[in-house]
């Protein structure tokens, strides 16, 4: 039932965990607050396990497996999955720089095994060349201390692996507005830089890179914002609902109803319909800087 250690840490067991165990109590027509008055916790416990904020230990298992009057033959699978919830990914080393909640994604797109990715504004972060990443941290933080600087793009170096990986690369398809390939973030150099890279990306079979001409007219993508679709196969046993991450200016949101996931593939499909092959563009756009 399990998942491989250290590859995806601890965010698809306690995910899994979560949902079992919200399942099991649902199952036994028993609300979070008298779930919480029985095992003498706290409503804001139960509800950060069940969402899979939150690791678990065995003992804990047994105890909410005990008043779920959960069958025997679960109980043991799911002791042994909360000994998983305290796996630790490689981003757990740079948790002084990670946004508060922000390993929760990492771990959740380590895990992928597509991502459909539409961007407005700034090239995603799986695409971004060390000095396009560089001249975006250091505008959004012009004070930002070299050290810190650093590890934050030790961070974008390390999530962009997921893209060459010798096992089971990422399947990525990005959709772009032609108008962020003209933005000279960091300069003309810079740019330049990454609109090579972007070229390069291209030519990897696991990437499709289409961008949305600004002759387009309306497309989808105007009203639903930048967002992220991640799909996963089966992790060990047991299958991984797809989720919509969506990042604003104060928070990230994640998406995981079935109509919520369902608007936003087809909103990427609609994006996707507006957007052409991204080299033609890429090339003018280098030109013209």
């Amino acid at each position: 039932m399990g998942l491989p250690q250290g590859i995806t840490g601890s965010t698809m067991p306690r995910r899994q965990l979560g949902r079992q165990l919200r399942d099991l109590r649902n199952r036994a027509r028993m609300t979070t607050r008298v779930a919480a008055q029985r095992l003498e916790w706290s409503e804001a416990k139960i509800w950060r396990i069940e969402t899979g904020q939150t690791s678990l230990r065995g003992l804990d298992v047994e105890a909410m497996c005990k008043i779920y009057a959960a069958p025997a033959d679960v109980i043991e699978p799911l002791i042994a999955l909360a000994r998983e919830t305290k796996a630790r990914g490689w981003w757990t080393e740079y948790s002084d720089v990670i946004a508060e909640g922000f390993e929760v994604y990492l771990g959740l797109e380590e895990a992928a095994i597509r991502l459909l990715t539409y961007e407005n504004d700034l090239v995603p972060g799986l695409l971004r060349t060390q000095a396009y990443a560089r001249a975006v941290l250091v505008g959004a933080r012009p004070d930002i201390a070299p050290a810190e600087l650093e590890r934050r793009l030790a961070v974008f170096a390390a999530r962009q692996t997921i893209l060459t990986r010798a096992e089971n690369p990422v399947r990525i398809e990005v959709v772009i507005t032609e108008s962020l390939l003209w933005h000279r973030i960091g300069g003309a150099e810079v740019m330049a830089g990454q609109l090579e890279h972007l070229r390069r990306l291209c030519e990897l079979p696991n990437v499709d890179i289409r961008v949305v001409p600004t002759d387009s007219g309306y497309h989808d993508g105007m009203e639903s914002g930048r967002f992220v679709l991640l799909e996963f196969g089966d992790t060990g046993n047991l299958p991984e609902p797809s989720v919509v991450f969506v990042q604003t200016y104060t928070a990230s949101t994640y998406y995981e109803k079935d109509h919520e996931i369902s608007r936003y593939r087809a909103a990427f499909a609609k994006i996707k319909a507006a957007a052409v092959d991204a080299r033609d563009l890429l090339e003018e756009a280098r030109a013209g800087l």
